[in-house]
């Protein structure tokens, strides 16, 4: 596993445990009405019913799953560079990421939704990031591809003793 990926995984599987995290906080607020946390009213900004909102919370915690499994692997669909799907993926999240700016700016109200949105803004970021590619890393493809030569030339030297 290179460098970036490794980094990009340990993001990957930090940021969906966080967004774990809010879903198991309110699922333990809406069944259990668990006193120690917030009220299903901060979690919930009201847009969708929690029967609704619920599952889709669910889905999305398992793709983020499939998709840390394969970055974390190297393998797999979502292992592979794509630099299109990168670099759209870093824009969706900005604008994602800014669009949570404004509404907190407008309602000023609902944190807690607006902060897990930023966490999946960032989870997005990390994906895109990663998708592009180490040429889009800047200083650190030299790095790899300078490490890659070192460990090809010693296994040259020790197939030639």
């Amino acid at each position: 596993m290179s460098r970036l990926a490794s980094r990009s995984a340990i993001v990957l599987c930090v940021l969906t445990a966080l967004f774990g995290i809010r879903v198991v906080g309110q699922a333990l607020v809406a069944f259990l009405d668990v006193a120690w946390l917030p009220a299903m009213d901060t979690w919930d900004s009201g847009l969708l019913p929690y029967a609704v909102l619920l599952p889709i919370q669910v889905t999305t915690l398992l793709v983020q799953a499939v998709v840390d499994r394969d970055v974390w692997r190297g393998c797999g669909f979502f292992a592979h560079p794509r630099p299109r799907v990168g670099g759209a993926l870093r824009w969706c999240a900005c604008v994602y990421a800014l669009a949570m700016v404004v509404r907190y700016a407008i309602t000023r109200s609902h944190p807690i939704p607006i902060v897990f949105h930023w966490v999946l803004a960032a989870y997005l970021f990390t994906l895109g990031r990663f998708m592009s590619g180490p040429a889009s890393m800047g200083a650190l493809a030299p790095r790899e591809q300078r490490q890659l030569a070192i460990v090809e030339m010693r296994q040259s030297d020790l197939g030639e003793d």
